[in-house]
């Protein structure tokens, strides 16, 4: 039998501090708006056929069209992102439209924007979500695919920005 224990949120939000994790940009574009948030929380899922995953908080309404408009683009950053990567996450208040005016970005195969200068960019068409607690798991078959330049990653670890 195993034995279970009450785990207090920000014992668990410390704990999980410890991880290391790369840094992404998740955006979409469609119907339902054009939006983009910083994410920790993305993976592969399998290379044949090739499909992430990110994990995006429901409880933010503004994060709902990632789903409505089926699409978006993990867009992994590079040592040089960290600013970006800020205005993303919210830490600047920056309106949208003003965070995507501080980068270059282009379309490839679904619409969703793409980091021109993004160490790895999936563009992804959504097959599945799964809901779990406060967030919700998009898995994104990769639709098209783009390689920049060997650059060192940019990480988020202990609460604080890292470079590899």
């Amino acid at each position: 039998m195993l034995k279970t224990n009450d785990i207090a949120p920000q014992d668990y939000r410390d704990a999980m501090a410890h991880f290391a994790g790369a840094v992404h940009i998740v955006t979409t574009d469609g119907p339902n708006g054009r939006r983009g948030v910083t994410a920790i929380a993305a993976c592969s899922v399998s290379d044949s056929p090739p499909i992430v995953l990110v994990c995006l908080n429901r409880e933010n309404p503004n994060n709902k069209c990632f789903l409505e408009n089926g699409v978006f683009a993990l867009n992994t950053l590079a040592a040089e992102h960290q600013e970006l990567s800020n205005a993303f996450s919210g830490l600047t208040g920056l309106p949208p439209d003003e965070r995507f005016a501080l980068a270059e970005w282009e379309t490839l195969s679904t619409g969703a924007p793409v980091l021109k200068t993004a160490m790895a960019a999936f563009d992804c068409q959504v097959i599945d979500t799964k809901d779990l607690a406060t967030h919700r798991i998009y898995f994104g078959k990769v639709t098209g695919l783009r390689v920049g330049v060997n650059l060192r990653p940019l990480l988020y670890h202990n609460r604080g920005y890292r470079v590899l």
